[in-house]
C-alpha cells in the first residue's frame, strides 16, 4: 500500500519510500481530474458552491503529497528525490494547465462571476471568486488554440528550468571546500567557528579545517579570518556559484527564464513579466516599483557612500588597505562595529543558546496572542534533528502542528524559510488546522558547545518564526486564501515585524542569559545592541535595493537583446556598487529567489514590508511592546485574516492609517542623511 494515498493527517515520513512518489503523483493527479469532470459534467446551472468552492476543495490529495515531496526536496533531498522532482514538475505543469485551459470549467466560472454583483457573497466568497476567476484568465483561458498550446510548452519548459537552476546551485555549494591545515590559516576565526571547521573536517576524515560556502562556515571567515587571500578565494568561490562554464553553469539557465517569462507575459497581454506579476501585489506596476525603489535609493545612497568612505579610511588606517575589496567588506566592517560600539558576535553569542532563543519566541508568542507550544515525540518526521510541536491556544484549543528543522547538512538547501505541510480550511463546520514548518540553517553544536547563534541568526529565528505564525493563526473558509496566501508584498509584514521584538530589553530579559553562568544578558550590550542595528545601514540598504533592481531589470523589461548576463547584470548594478567590479563573479547565476523560488518582480517587497513593518511596530511602541490590544488587532486584521480581503484594508483596519515611508527611515536612521 502507498502510505501517500492513504489518508493521512501528518505526514508518514518513516513509510514513505523514493519509489511512492511518482505512482502517488499519477493516481493523486488522475483523482483531481476526475473531480474536475464532474465539477463540469454537473447538469445543474453553475453556483458558487457547486463550481467555486468545488474547485477550491478539489485535488487536496495532490496538495498534500506535493506539500511533501517538495519540502524534503527542499530541506532533505538526494539525486533520486532531484531526477522524481525533474519528472514531476513538467507533469504537474501540464495538469495545472488542463485545469487552467479546461474551457468547460472556465465557463461555468465566468458565468457566476459575470453575475456576482447579484449573488450576495461575503467578502470571503468575493475574494475567492475574483481569485479563481482571474487564475484562469490570467492563465491563458480566453486565449486562441494555438496560443494555449504555446502556453502549455512554455510553462513545462519554466518548470523544469527553476528546477534545474537550484540544482546546480546546490551542486556548486556542496561541490567547494577550502581544507586548511596551517594553523595560522585560521588566525581570527573565533573558537566555535574553528572547532566547527575541525569538526567538519574530522567527520570527511581530513586533518586541519574545513571550510564550505553554507552560511555558518562562510560567514564566519569572512568576518572574522586575517588571511586576505583565503578570503578572497571563498569569497570568489561564493559569488562564482553556476558561472563557471562548465555543466553547472546556470547563464543559459537564466536567459532562458527570463525570455521565456517574458514571452508568456506578452501571449497574456502584458508588456512584461512584472507588468503580469505586480497586477496582483500592493504595488500594481513596475511604475510604482521603480518609484518606491528610487525614492529609498536616493535617501539611502549619501549615507552609503559616506559609510563606505569611512569603511574605506578605516582599513587603510589599520592594514594599509589601498582599495577596499568585496572579500574585505564584513571583515572590517566587524572590526568597526568592535571599535565604535565594543561589540561583536562572539560576545553575544554565548546568550544565544539556540533552545533559549526558541524557548524566547515561544514566550513572545505567548505573551502577544496566548499561544502554548508543548513539544511531542510521537509525530513522524522526515530526519531526527526535526523537532515538532504542538500548538495551542489560551482557552487550550488546538491551533497548529509546528516543525521546527535548524541545522544544516548535505541535502538541505541554504537559507530560510517557512513552509507548511497542510493548509487551514474550515469546511462542514469544522476547523481543519494547519502544520507549518520553520527550516533553517544555524551554526550546528560542536562537541564542547551548544548551538550558540549570532544576533543575525536570532533576528532570521523571529523573522521565520512570524511567517509561522501567520500559518498558525490562519482562521479562513478556503484553504487557497489561508495563511501566508496573501500578496507577495504583504506577506513579509508578519515575519519582519517580529523581528523588531530581538532588539527590545524586555524580549531580550525573556530568553538571553549566558549558557553557562545563567546570567541574564547585560544591559550596556542591549544599549549596544540597539544602538549598532542602524550601524552601515545606509550600506545595508544600498545592497537590497541593487538586488530588487536587478530583479526589475531581468523582469521589468525586454530581455530578447541580451547576450551576456555579466554585462548585463553589471549594468543593473551601475547605481549601487560601492566595491570594486569581480568579473569573476556573478549574481545572476545563484540568485535562487527570482529564479528558482517565488520573488521574480518581487524582490522589493522585502523593502516594502520594511515600512509596513516599521509603521506597525512603531504603533506597538507607542502602546507597550507586548500591548493585547494592538496584538489582538495585528491577530484579528492580520495574521488570522489570510489574503481574504484587499491587505491594504486589512493593514489600515489594524494601524487606523496607510503605513507612511518616513517610519523605516526614521528607524534605518536615514532622515538625517538626505
Amino acid at each position: 500500500m502507498n502510505p501517500l494515498l492513504s489518508s493521512f493527517d501528518t505526514a508518514p515520513f518513516s513509510k514513505i519510500k523514493n519509489e511512492h512518489f511518482k505512482p502517488a503523483f499519477l493516481q493523486a493527479m488522475q483523482d483531481a481530474r476526475a473531480e474536475i469532470d464532474a465539477i463540469t459534467s454537473n447538469k445543474e446551472a453553475p453556483t458558487f458552491n457547486n463550481t467555486i468552492v468545488a474547485l477550491e476543495f478539489s485535488g487536496q490529495q495532490l496538495d498534500r503529497i506535493s506539500s511533501v515531496f517538495f519540502n524534503l526536496n527542499s530541506a532533505e533531498t538526494n539525486e533520486e528525490i532531484q531526477k522524481i522532482a525533474q519528472e514531476i514538475s513538467p507533469l504537474l505543469s501540464e495538469f495545472s494547465n488542463d485545469i487552467t485551459l479546461n474551457e468547460a470549467l472556465f465557463i461555468r466560472i465566468k458565468s457566476i462571476y459575470e453575475q456576482k454583483d447579484s449573488l450576495n457573497l461575503s467578502i470571503e466568497q468575493t475574494t475567492l471568486l475574483d481569485k479563481k476567476y482571474k487564475s484562469f484568465s490570467r492563465n491563458g483561458a480566453n486565449l486562441s488554440e494555438d496560443k494555449k498550446s504555446r502556453l502549455r510548452e512554455i510553462d513545462a519548459e519554466l518548470s523544469k528550468l527553476k528546477l534545474k537552476f537550484g540544482e546546480n546551485v546546490l551542486a556548486e555549494t556542496n561541490k567547494f571546500e577550502m581544507h586548511l591545515t596551517d594553523e595560522k590559516d585560521v588566525t581570527g576565526l573565533p573558537d566555535g567557528a574553528k572547532e566547527m571547521a575541525a569538526q567538519l573536517a574530522k567527520s570527511k576524515e581530513k586533518d586541519g579545517w574545513l571550510i564550505t560556502l553554507d552560511y555558518p562556515s562562510y560567514i564566519p571567515f569572512m568576518k572574522y579570518a586575517e588571511n586576505r587571500e583565503l578570503r578572497k578565494k571563498l569569497s570568489l568561490a561564493f559569488g562564482s556559484k553556476a558561472f563557471k562554464g562548465d555543466e553547472l553553469d546556470n547563464q543559459e539557465t537564466v536567459l532562458k527564464l527570463a525570455n521565456l517569462r517574458f514571452e508568456r507575459a506578452n501571449l497574456l497581454g502584458y508588456k512584461t513579466h512584472a507588468h503580469f506579476v505586480l497586477e496582483e501585489r500592493m504595488a500594481e506596476t513596475p511604475e510604482k516599483v521603480h518609484s518606491f525603489l528610487n525614492e529609498l535609493l536616493e535617501k539611502a545612497k549619501p549615507a552609503a557612500i559616506k559609510e563606505f568612505q569611512e569603511l574605506e579610511d578605516f582599513a587603510k588606517g589599520l592594514d594599509q588597505i589601498d582599495t577596499l575589496q568585496k572579500w574585505d567588506g564584513s571583515y572590517y566592517s566587524e572590526k568597526l562595529k568592535q571599535k565604535l560600539f565594543n561589540l561583536d558576535d562572539e560576545q553575544l553569542k554565548p546568550y544565544f543558546k539556540l533552545e533559549n532563543v526558541i524557548s524566547g519566541v515561544f514566550t513572545v508568542a505567548e505573551k502577544l496572542f496566548g499561544l502554548q507550544f508543548e513539544e511531542v515525540f510521537d509525530v513522524d518526521k522526515y530526519h531526527e534533528e526535526v523537532k515538532t510541536y504542538k500548538v495551542y491556544d489560551a482557552d487550550s484549543n488546538f491551533v497548529s502542528l509546528f516543525y521546527a528543522d535548524f541545522h544544516p547538512r548535505k541535502g538541505k538547501r541554504g537559507g530560510a524559510w517557512m513552509t507548511s505541510f497542510k493548509s487551514q480550511w474550515i469546511k462542514n463546520g469544522e476547523n481543519s488546522r494547519p502544520q507549518i514548518s520553520n527550516v533553517c540553517n544555524f551554526t550546528p553544536s560542536t562537541e564542547t558547545k551548544p548551538s550558540l547563534l549570532t544576533f543575525n541568526e536570532v533576528t532570521t529565528l523571529f523573522h521565520e518564526f512570524g511567517h509561522g505564525l501567520h500559518g498558525m493563526l490562519a482562521n479562513t473558509t478556503y484553504p487557497s486564501l489561508s495563511g501566508t496566501s496573501v500578496y507577495w508584498d504583504f506577506v513579509e509584514l508578519p515575519s519582519q515585524v517580529l523581528e523588531n521584538w530581538c532588539y527590545e530589553k524586555e524580549t531580550l530579559e525573556l530568553f538571553a542569559t549566558h549558557y553557562e553562568t545563567g546570567e541574564v544578558i547585560p544591559m550596556d550590550l542591549v544599549e549596544k545592541i540597539k544602538a549598532s542595528a542602524t550601524f552601515q545601514e545606509g550600506m545595508a540598504t544600498l545592497r537590497q535595493l541593487s538586488f530588487g533592481l536587478l530583479d526589475m531589470a531581468w523582469h521589468g523589461t525586454d530581455p530578447t537583446a541580451i547576450t551576456d548576463v555579466k554585462t548585463y547584470e553589471t549594468e543593473a548594478f551601475s547605481g549601487t556598487n560601492l566595491f570594486p567590479e569581480t568579473p569573476e563573479t556573478c549574481m545572476s547565476t545563484a540568485f535562487a529567489h527570482i529564479f528558482q523560488g517565488g520573488y521574480s518582480s518581487g524582490y522589493y517587497s522585502y523593502k516594502w514590508a520594511e515600512v509596513l513593518d516599521a509603521d506597525a511596530f512603531a504603533y506597538f511602541k507607542e502602546k507597550g511592546i507586548f500591548n493585547k490590544e494592538v496584538a489582538n488587532k495585528f491577530k484579528d486584521n492580520v495574521l488570522s485574516k489570510g489574503g481574504t480581503e484587499n491587505p491594504m484594508v486589512l493593514y489600515k483596519r489594524f494601524r487606523g492609517t496607510e503605513p507612511k515611508v518616513e517610519a523605516l527611515l526614521e528607524r534605518a536612521g536615514l532622515l538625517t542623511s538626505s
